[in-house]
């Protein structure tokens, strides 16, 4: 199923505004939440080996997927509360890791796109 985020975005107002939830999702908090949500999802594969990250059992992936779950409600709340288009902020990205990393210069590296970076600043 696709994820359309102006519907998302949309079902969140209109659940925060039924519980009054507003007044707390100012972006500070809604920053604070999602890192506690994604430190939940760290939890989740803290200290599983590779390979078991890559198999795990359905208990393990459904709370997996609630995790995630958490910590995209909580940044599409965060980027509506803010003001910012996630897929027009997404594409910007993109557009700046393809200059950043061109694929024929990082292809098989894992390093940062400044060890790529010649005199100057820009990319060989």
């Amino acid at each position: 199923m696709t994820l359309d985020l102006e519907q998302l975005k949309r079902e969140l107002r209109k659940f925060a505004r039924a519980r009054d939830w507003d007044q707390y999702h100012s972006p500070k908090n809604l920053s604070m939440a999602l890192a506690v949500e994604a430190g939940e999802l760290l939890e989740r594969f803290q200290w599983l080996t590779e390979e078991q990250s890559r198999k795990l059992d359905a208990k393990t992936l459904r709370t997996v997927e609630e995790e995630i779950a958490d910590v995209q409600i909580y940044l599409v709340r965060l980027a509506d509360r803010v003001g910012i288009d996630i897929g027009g902020a997404v594409r910007k990205k993109m557009r700046l890791n393809r200059s950043r990393y061109p694929a024929r210069l990082v292809k098989g590296s894992f390093r940062k796109y400044s060890a790529y970076a010649k005199k100057g600043g820009r990319n060989r």
